[in-house]
């Protein structure tokens, strides 16, 4: 099954696309969404929807996990973030993939098994997973593929 992970955000959108399988999981792209900041935010949501757009169509995800928004210690980005977010959920919609929500303590959870385990920590798991020892350098890009990760070990 090929799954999109998805870590929302206005400057910066991550994905993860991996197919995972009962033996394993393969990633087979991953990078991010980035949004000039001086542009209006409405030209920032059109561009992660076009992005977007094009992500899907060239590698055609059988499902998403996209981040759930669960707290924010800047209420300043939590109104442009969850924009982005409901764009990337109509990105979804419009080409009929099922998207499943997980907050940020739902995947560390299922990854390391700790509710509350540091970056560090999640990006090890993801390492293992993947078998590899190279992660992209973006956090938000390695969050999305956590993300995808923790799907997929609540489908298979």
């Amino acid at each position: 099954m090929k799954i999109l992970g998805i870590d929302p955000g206005m400057a910066i959108v991550g994905y993860g696309i991996i197919e995972a399988e009962d033996d394993g999981i393969e990633l087979i792209t991953s990078g991010s969404i980035q949004t000039d900041k001086k542009l209006s935010d409405s030209k920032r949501l059109l561009e992660i929807y076009n992005d977007l757009t094009t992500v899907v169509n060239k590698y055609k995800p059988d499902c998403a996990s996209v981040e759930e928004l669960f707290f924010f210690k800047n209420q300043k980005t939590v109104i442009p973030v969850a924009e982005a977010r409901g764009v990337i959920l109509t990105v979804l919609e419009k080409f009929n993939i099922p998207a499943y929500s997980y907050t940020p303590m739902e995947v560390k959870q299922v990854l390391t098994g700790y509710g509350r385990a540091e970056k560090k920590e999640v990006e090890q798991m993801v390492r293992i997973a993947l078998k590899t020892d190279k992660l992209p350098k973006l956090d938000d890009t390695v969050d999305a593929i956590a993300i995808a990760i923790c799907h997929s070990r609540n489908i298979i």
